[in-house]
């Protein structure tokens, strides 16, 4: 298995969809339980707070929130963007978690003293921000969510990659996510490489997503 651009990352999500006739709904679902299933072996003792953007990074977190709620974990999904901007995979695992007994909060203009108060009764936090796509400095409000997380010394699980990462060259913008785990999608990205990014990674896990083998980038 080869490290991956972000385009790259990118052209295989589309062959999965245009080519291995494979839904988007189906492969942010297999995301999405094999992060929960990552986090459920750490065996959270506590509440895990999931922290969403508009972008599929936070429909990978619906689905985790749903799993991890199935275990019988304590979960606290946050939404920063507004869900009439969600699209797509992201609208649609929003509208199961909208219609469920997890509880939600829409957070478009968080305050610091706020986000204290939620992440001190955290004992994980998933970071489900920002994706691959993310290039240079993180823009509010995910700046104020990523410095808050970092300072409350939770435990964190990045999905693909900590927020604020370059996937590409593997440079750390200010603040990026300090992750205890890191599950990415498929592949390493290339950036993950770089000396410079581990002590951003944590410990770093593959989780696979259902692709057929003859899809899978190995050489």
């Amino acid at each position: 298995m080869r490290y991956l651009s972000a385009e790259e990352a990118r052209n295989v999500d589309w062959l999965a969809k245009s080519q291995g006739h494979i839904m988007g709904i189906v492969l942010m679902e297999n995301a999405g339980r094999g992060i929960a299933e990552i986090l459920l072996a750490e065996n959270p003792k506590g509440k895990v707070v999931i922290c969403c953007g508009r972008g599929n990074n936070g429909g990978d977190g619906f689905v985790i929130a749903r799993h991890l709620n199935a275990a019988g974990v304590d979960v606290q999904v946050l939404l920063f963007a507004n869900p009439k901007e969600l699209m797509g995979d992201a609208c649609m695992n929003h509208a199961i978690i909208a219609h469920s007994d997890i509880p939600m909060k829409v957070l478009t203009s968080p305050s610091a003293e706020n986000l204290k108060n939620i992440f001190k009764d955290a004992v994980w936090v998933v970071d489900a921000l920002v994706g691959t796509g993310q290039k240079g400095i993180l823009r509010s409000p995910f700046d104020i969510v990523v410095r808050q997380i970092n300072e409350s010394g939770v435990k964190v699980l990045a999905v693909d990659l900590p927020s604020g990462l370059d996937a590409d060259i593997g440079t750390a913008s200010d603040p990026t996510i300090k992750a205890t785990i890191t599950a990415t999608m498929v592949t390493p990205k290339t950036g993950f490489q770089n000396p410079e990014a581990q002590s951003y990674l944590g410990k770093l896990m593959v989780v696979g997503i259902g692709l057929p083998k003859w899809l899978l980038p190995i050489s």
